[in-house]
């Protein structure tokens, strides 16, 4: 027994100290988070090099690179013969393939020309850089704003200036002003060098949430002054996933948050401006393209006016030994349910998935038909140009406006990616009045063309 005890006791001494040794390390790892190897500057834009004093978050960064699909988002791997012109050997798959509809949709716009399922952060540049839609219309450098690293390129255009260079870069070519850019989205469009504090670097978004503020009684906003920690956790994300659309011959991006960031909100702006993106090829009407209005649609729903920021959910926090860390494999949160969902629904990760694809599937079904409303209302007023309604006859503007709204309504669930989770009850009313749109478009077409007439000339 005396033996025994013994023993006994130095196990427990022996596992005691080892127990403290351990807590005596993770405190010490924890007061120093990071190792600093290399020194980072303003100008210091390439990940890896930050990737040397932050290893654990570049190992996540990297992984955007991963090609996972869910029900309603992400993109399977499809494999391309690469030529001269695209050197890519992986794309994702085609969503015009996958749903004619959008063809007709955006009949005479680049996008009928090529569209695909969005990939990772890692592919942003390249997928911009390779879109047939580059050969359909030559689009303007205004576009590396949300598919590059451009906080460096835009100082350096603009002599130290972020908002002149972002100017200078917006005029130029794409493929001219492609030259100037080297990686996508990187460390420093998001953080800052010295402190490592979140900062928005997209003269875009500065300009957009200042107007917004001043919509809302607050002069003089200034994001990176004024936004709290918890707010630019989303901000930095709304820089590039947002509306927005080109200015005038300088092509200046704009964020058309004057009026606020509801649907009918922006379109009321681009009313007044008298904005459009193309004249629709069949139907004649001055058209308009929704791009990924997530911040819009997000700032809608329940999970911001909980206080729910985007990187709680695409970048939520976990432990790697004693430090804690913002999940840089930015993702759908339904492929990283026990972290970005778990932490504040304490329900089972099989019924937290049920619910949220039950969401899309109601929001998907309503998506179908206002799809089918609008084709319908295009093909409505394709027959009444065909069957020689005078173009500047009032009844006929009136229907191509209702189709602008239909179609804007219906492209600002579309282009979203959440598939209408960020927020539900939004989605459904906007797609439902889309299908208001559609509907009232077609009477005012058939006012003035029998119902016999269009079904012939269809």
């Amino acid at each position: 027994m005396f033996v025994a005890t013994v023993v006994v006791a130095a196990v427990v001494a022996v596992g005691g100290l080892a127990l403290l040794m351990n807590v005596f390390e993770h405190k010490q790892e924890a007061k120093n988070p990071f190792f600093r190897v290399v020194e980072l500057t303003d100008d210091t834009e390439d990940p890896a090099l930050w990737g040397k004093n932050f290893p654990l978050q570049y190992d996540d960064y990297r992984r955007t690179s991963d090609q996972v699909r869910t029900r309603f988002g992400g993109s399977e791997a499809l494999p391309k013969t690469p030529s001269q012109a695209d050197p890519r050997s992986i794309v994702a798959q085609s969503r015009l393939e996958e749903d004619t509809r959008l063809k007709t949709m955006w009949a005479g716009y680049a996008f009928s020309r090529d569209f695909r399922e969005d990939r990772g952060h890692s592919f942003m540049l390249d997928d911009q850089t390779y879109t047939e839609r580059q050969q359909a219309v030559k689009q303007p450098g205004t576009c590396l704003h949300c598919h590059a690293s451009v906080y460096v390129p835009y100082r350096k255009a603009g002599g130290g200036d972020l908002i002149k260079g972002f100017e200078i870069i917006n005029q130029k070519p794409f493929a001219e002003a492609r030259k100037e850019v080297t990686h996508p989205v990187a460390c420093i469009d998001c953080h800052d060098s010295q402190t490592l504090h979140l900062r928005i670097t997209r003269p875009g978004f500065i300009e957009g949430i200042r107007a917004l503020k001043l919509h809302q009684g607050v002069k003089d906003y200034d994001v990176n002054r004024d936004a709290s920690r918890q707010e630019m956790r989303s901000y930095v994300c709304a820089q590039c996933h947002v509306e927005y659309y080109f200015k005038g011959t300088e092509k200046r991006l704009v964020y058309p948050w004057q009026n606020g960031t509801k649907v009918e909100e922006i379109l009321a702006y681009y009313d007044e401006t008298k904005h459009k993106d193309w004249v629709h090829a069949e139907s004649g009407a001055p058209a308009l393209k929704a791009q990924h209005p997530e911040f819009e649609l997000w700032s809608q729903g329940i999970h911001a006016r909980s206080g729910v920021a985007c990187a709680d959910c695409h970048m939520p926090y976990k432990r790697v030994g004693a430090h804690k860390i913002s999940d840089h494999h930015v993702r759908s949160p339904l492929l990283n349910v026990q972290k970005a969902c778990q932490t504040c629904h304490n329900w089972p990760e099989d019924e937290l998935k049920a619910r949220a694809v039950t969401i899309q599937e109601r929001t998907f079904k309503m998506r179908n038909l206002a799809m089918d409303a609008l084709v319908e209302l295009i093909a409505d007023l394709k027959a009444a140009r065909t069957a020689g309604v005078a173009t500047n006859d009032t009844r006929l503007v009136a229907a191509q406006d209702f189709q602008r709204k239909a179609q804007f309504y219906l492209d600002f669930i579309e282009a979203e990616n959440s598939m209408g989770f960020h927020a539900p009850q939004e989605s459904v009313r906007i797609l439902g009045e889309s299908i208001d749109f559609s509907r009232k478009g077609q009477n005012a077409v058939r006012a003035l063309v029998p119902a016999s007439t269009v079904a012939t000339t269809r």
